[in-house]
Formats: structure tokens, C-alpha cells, sequence
């Protein structure tokens, strides 16, 4: 994974939101202004820092502008190698990502045993999708993989609440202070924090089933404190993270920020949060306020669909994959000895993901990348079954506590059942290297195919300026290139020197046209009559495609 993400990192242009992420990341370190990037949290930002301090990327005192400009100032403007700066920018993001992978380890071992704990981290390890925005700068892997720490440690909290249950409320606090998405997730975590406490003195653990009213009182009362204590830990550290770019906590409210009414804005109004937090609120609904449009299984559309998200992690999920969630997810709902996880492992992503379908922006199952991430854990339990009588004549699974706690497990068709649906996952996501971005499983045609079924950062994201300015160097020297693009980077930074297609008279656009293949899902009329009077020659990083117009 390391390899993968490190290779995959050196090789790709900035996306859309990382030049945005990384001239912020360098405002915060040179000049500790909250001013840019208010409508995320800083912590996705700092972390980023932490890779620009050893880049030293150099800003401008005297710049003014917006934070689009800011990131093509930093990146391409100030005398900077931009793929040394993406590089340094995006190796903390690359290292967070393999931490997570030991908490999907620890997690799947405590309930699943060391087979169930392998398997686990090899459909993580192996996730095209975790490997494609872990390695980025950007915060949907951190979001995910500290909500994902938060759940384990109040996991391990029912044994011991005193010592896990600061770090549970820490690691939820490191998730809201890097996205806002994560809050929907902080009721169930302080409901998971009740749960903890009751499971660490209820019976058998302090409580006897006898015992009296006062006791349990008594006991409801420690789980609500326990409660109360990790919401005000999380909201310490979103504080914290404010301050630490400013102590001053200096803050002027863009003059374009957009108005929220209703319950949106009692629930601003009531947060005991930083106030740029509360205005990056604002900013975001009044993203999800905005008309956008989509592209799914070849139509494009102005609005959103509330099936897109599932939808497109049908596509972008490996198949073996896809088959150990479910069976992860009926091991969990069908063995006594893993029910008490469900509420852990099941209810924070699916109400993440309920609330994310109610959005907005079909841009990409980076909204809801919290699902391979926890289902990765799910996926560990499906070697887990019920103990019967005499498992191995009914094909099952056999299993017995060891004694570290965890489960010996002796395979039998099940057991090479799963084996082989994670070597297929494995293998699907090896073949896609080094382009696990616009990765989509054998059922919807491959990498190849992605295009035509999703757009945006499923597919085209503007990573591949660097790979096709070597494609034209090496089979189009000296060619005149026509050049539609979507993404952030600058192509001429590249060595790509290229005209627009789109502001000239089609009769005079000859010889080599390439667009990003985003740009052809969403053609206008211009375009579409461009492209149907070309013919496809060649693609690079199955995002981009090379036309040839006579």
C-alpha cells in the first residue's frame, strides 16, 4: 500500500482541491491567517503542513487574492517545483492513511481473531479507493480514518472507559476539526460512549443482576457524564486546532457568506464551536443550497440523486470486496459474541451515508469514503460463524476463544471461499496501478470504462497533466495541440502548450484534440459537434483522450 500510494503520489498533478489545500496549509504556516479555506476545518490543513515545512514553499507577503488564485500562486507563480511541493504535501497524508490501517488491524483482531484481522487489512491495504485519495492532499482519508480511531478506542472503552474514552473523545474531535461532514457522527459516538460505560459496570462488571435502582441509577449517571465528558473533549480539540494556527483566533466573515435559516441555523447558532467553524458551515449549505451537475451510468443531470452514492460505490468497490461486507455484515448480525459491535461498526457509516445521499454534489464516492474504511473491519468478522456441533460436516467455520482473546480459526469451504474472494480483490486492485482513481470493478468494464458511468473525482480530476505531457512529447513532438481541461494545474507548467478548442471557429480546429474526460461527459454543444467529427486516437491515465480532427 505504501509503495502504491508513494508511486501514485510522484506521479500525479495536482487535483482540483489540493492547490486550494496547500496554499492554505502555507498561509497557516508563514503567516497564521485563518482568512483562506474557511468552509473546512484547519486540522486536514496542518496536517498537510506538516509535509510543506520541509518543502518551504514560498509565498508572497504582498499576495492578494482568492484561494484558487492563492494555490496557483504558491504552486506555480512563486519559483517552486510543483511536483516537489505535492509531493512533501501529500507524504503526512500518505503516512495517516497506513496508521488507520493498523487501527482496521487492531479492531478486526479483537473481534475476529488474527485471520479475521488479515483479512480486514488486505481489503483496506488493497481499497482502490483509499489508496487513491489517501494519496492526496486532501482530508476524506484523515476524516474517516480518525472517526474510525474514535469508534475502536470507545470500543475498547467498555473494558477500560478511564483510559479510552479521552483518546475516543480526541480522535472525534480530530475527525470534526477536519471535516464538518463528520458531525452527524458525534451523536452516535456519545451514545456509543453510554454504551461503553454501561458495558464496562453492568453485569458481571461491578453490577450484580441483583443489585438495587440506586445502582443502576447510579451507572446511567456515569455513562451520561462519560457522555458529556467526550463532547467537551472533541469541542477542546477543534478549539485547539483554531488556535493553533492562530492564537489570536483573529477572524473576519467573508462578505459573501451565505444566509441559513431554519433548524441549519439554530444548530450553527447553539455549537460551542470557534466562530470559523460555524461560517464554514454556512459556506458548505450554502454548497448544498446550489444547483450541480451530475453524470451517472452515461446521463447527465442538473441536480442530485439520492441513489448516486450507493450507486457509485457499486461501481468503484471491488466485487470481492463488496462480497466480504455483506458477509462481514451478517456475521456481525447473526453471531451473539458480535452484536454488541454492530452499534459501533454499522450504525456510524450508514448515517453518515444517509445524510451524505441527502446532498448536493454527485462529484464522487469520496463522500462517503468512510465506508470501505469501516467496512474493511466488517469485512474481518466474515470469518467468524456460529459454533455448532459438528462444524466441519456442514461446511462451516470452526472457531474457539485462544487465549489472547482473539479466534483460531480452521477453514473449510468458507474459509477458501474468502480466501479467494480477497485474492480477486487483491488482483483487481493490483491491475488497476497506477490509476486507482479512475478505478471501477471487472462488472462495470474496468478502468477503461470508468468515464462513461462517473465523472469528476471518480475519474478525472486533473492528475494527469504530467503523464500526457510525456504522452506528446514522445508520440506527438511538435504537434499543434487543441486542449480542453478540467482540473486546477496548469498545463503549460508541464510543458503542455495548447490552444482552447472552444473560443475559435470549429472549421479552424485541425490535428490533435485532447479533453479530459470529464469535459466530454459534460460537452456542450460546441464540443459535442468537435467530437463527432473526430476520431479517437489514443487516452492517458483512462482520464484524458486523444482525438484526431481532420
Amino acid at each position: 500500500m505504501a509503495v502504491a500510494m508513494v508511486s501514485t503520489a510522484v506521479e500525479q498533478t495536482p487535483t482540483i482541491d489540493e492547490p486550494v489545500y496547500v496554499g492554505t496549509a502555507t498561509v497557516y504556516l508563514q503567516q497564521h491567517d485563518l482568512r483562506y479555506n474557511p468552509e473546512h476545518p484547519p486540522l486536514g490543513k496542518l496536517v498537510i503542513a506538516a509535509g510543506l515545512l520541509f518543502a518551504h514553499p514560498h509565498l508572497d507577503p504582498a499576495f492578494e487574492g482568492d484561494q484558487t488564485e492563492l494555490g496557483r500562486h504558491v504552486l506555480y507563480e512563486s519559483g517552486d517545483d510543483p511536483w516537489r511541493v505535492m509531493l512533501w504535501a501529500r507524504l503526512p497524508v500518505i503516512v495517516l492513511t497506513l496508521l488507520f490501517g493498523l487501527v482496521v488491524l487492531a479492531f478486526a483482531r479483537e473481534l475476529a481473531g488474527r485471520t479475521g484481522a488479515l483479512v480486514a487489512l488486505a481489503l483496506y491495504a488493497f481499497s482502490p479507493d483509499v489508496i487513491a485519495h489517501g494519496s492526496l492532499a486532501t482530508f476524506d482519508v484523515p476524516a474517516s480514518g480518525f472517526l474510525l480511531t474514535s469508534v475502536w478506542l470507545m470500543w475498547r472503552a467498555g473494558r477500560r472507559p478511564s483510559l479510552y474514552l479521552p483518546l475516543s473523545a480526541t480522535a472525534l474531535g480530530a475527525a470534526v476539526a477536519t471535516k464538518t461532514s463528520m458531525l452527524p457522527a458525534v451523536p452516535v459516538v456519545l451514545l456509543l460512549a453510554v454504551v461503553s460505560v454501561w458495558r464496562a459496570g453492568g453485569p458481571g462488571r461491578g453490577t450484580a443482576p441483583g443489585s438495587g435502582t440506586r445502582a443502576r441509577v447510579r451507572l446511567l449517571g456515569l455513562a451520561a457524564a462519560a457522555a458529556a465528558g467526550t463532547a467537551v473533549t472533541a469541542v477542546a480539540v477543534v478549539w485547539a486546532t483554531y488556535l493553533a494556527v492562530d492564537p489570536r483566533l483573529r477572524w473576519t466573515a467573508p462578505a459573501d457568506l451565505p444566509a441559513v435559516h431554519g433548524p441549519r441555523a439554530l444548530l450553527i447558532g447553539h455549537l460551542p464551536l470557534p466562530q470559523p467553524y460555524r461560517d464554514g458551515m454556512r459556506i458548505q449549505f450554502g454548497f448544498e443550497d446550489a444547483t450541480w451537475q451530475g453524470f451517472l451510468f452515461g446521463r447527465l443531470y442538473r441536480g442530485s440523486l439520492w441513489y448516486y452514492l450507493p450507486a457509485a460505490l457499486l461501481v468503484k468497490t471491488p466485487i470481492g470486496t463488496a462480497a466480504l461486507w455483506a458477509a462481514g455484515s451478517s456475521a456481525l448480525l447473526s453471531v451473539r459474541r458480535l452484536r454488541p459491535a454492530v452499534p459501533y461498526l454499522l450504525l456510524p457509516p450508514a448515517l453518515l451515508l444517509a445524510s451524505a445521499m441527502t446532498g448536493s454534489r454527485d462529484l464522487g464516492v469520496r463522500y462517503a469514503l468512510f465506508v470501505p474504511v469501516f467496512l474493511a473491519v466488517v469485512a474481518g468478522c466474515a470469518v467468524v460463524a456460529v459454533r455448532g456441533r459438528r462444524p466441519a460436516r456442514t461446511g462451516g467455520v470452526r472457531w474457539r476463544p485462544a487465549r489472547t482473546g482473539g479466534v483460531r480459526w480452521r477453514p473449510g469451504w468458507a474459509g477458501a471461499a474468502t480466501a479467494a474472494l480477497v485474492l480477486f480483490a487483491a488482483v483487481s486492485s493490483v491491475l488497476t496501478y497506477p490509476y486507482y482513481l479512475t478505478y471501477s470493478n471487472e462488472a462495470f468494464g474496468g478502468p477503461e470504462k470508468t468515464y462513461l458511468r462517473l465523472h469528476d473525482s471518480n475519474v478525472d480530476w486533473g492528475q494527469d497533466l504530467g503523464r500526457l505531457a510525456d504522452r506528446l512529447e514522445g508520440r506527438h513532438p511538435h504537434e499543434k495541440v487543441w486542449f480542453v481541461y478540467k482540473g486546477a494545474g496548469v498545463p503549460s507548467a508541464y510543458g503542455i502548450h495548447a490552444a482552447d478548442p472552444l473560443t475559435v471557429p470549429a472549421d479552424r480546429v485541425h490535428g490533435l484534440l485532447v479533453v479530459s474526460d470529464t469535459s466530454i461527459d459534460k460537452a456542450g454543444t460546441r464540443l459535442k459537434a468537435l467530437l463527432a467529427t473526430s476520431r479517437r486516437i489514443d487516452e492517458v491515465g483512462h482520464s484524458i483522450t486523444l482525438f484526431r480532427r481532420p
